[in-house]
């Protein structure tokens, strides 16, 4: 069993319902499992939650964002992941710090040297056994965006071009064929998806 997954993608690749979908999966095969999500779990992490992506009346600067985003993960890991692990848990994350490479790195534009090193070092060496990237078109993504009922979030309402630099970034990861992240195609139904990821765990 994988002890620690995360899922990846552009916003509105349907990261999130798959996260959950697996984490339900797993609970009903007789699994410990602990969801979480970045940013924002635990006291410190609601609170930069709201700062870089719920409030709109301030404006943060790139290197602000990127500071504020790799806290949240340090303080994250320590807080909860790691002891969760430890209990033995399978931990399922939505989002960890590849997304910070690609919306910090590619997104915002930010030295690629300099926010892998901060991206990595925050991760306080806890990697991931295995990453599931979403893949989508942009376009398509952004519709679904567009369809959410509930209020955006700032990442959310960033340009098309920010999304396809996202996009990007997420590719180049891919291109360097890390053994732990597993590219899904998204454009087909929640369900399908599902089964093709259910299926990297075999029979539980």
């Amino acid at each position: 069993m994988r002890k620690f997954i995360t899922f990846e993608g552009v916003d509105g690749s349907g990261k999130s319902t798959q996260a959950k979908l697996l984490a339900d999966y797993l609970s009903r095969s007789g699994n410990k499992v602990f969801l979480t999500r970045e940013p924002g779990e635990g006291r410190l992490g609601e609170l930069i939650r709201t700062e870089i992506l719920d409030r709109k009346d301030i404006s943060i600067d790139p290197y602000a964002e990127l500071c504020l985003f790799c806290a949240d993960r340090a303080q994250h890991v320590r807080e909860l992941i790691l002891p969760k692990l430890r209990d033995g848990y399978t931990v399922i994350c939505d989002r960890y710090y590849d997304s910070t490479l690609a919306y910090q790195g590619s997104g915002r534009e930010i030295d690629p040297d300099l926010v892998h090193r901060m991206a990595t070092a925050s991760s306080l060496g806890v990697e991931p056994d295995i990453t599931f990237f979403l893949s989508i078109p942009v376009p398509q993504a952004l519709l679904r965006l567009e369809g959410r009922q509930k209020e955006k979030n700032r990442m959310d309402e960033e340009s098309s071009e920010f999304h396809r630099r996202v996009d990007e970034g997420y590719r180049h990861l891919i291109g360097k064929k890390i053994p732990r992240i597993k590219v899904i195609e998204a454009t087909v139904s929640p369900g399908e998806i599902h089964m093709e990821i259910r299926g990297f765990f075999g029979e539980l």
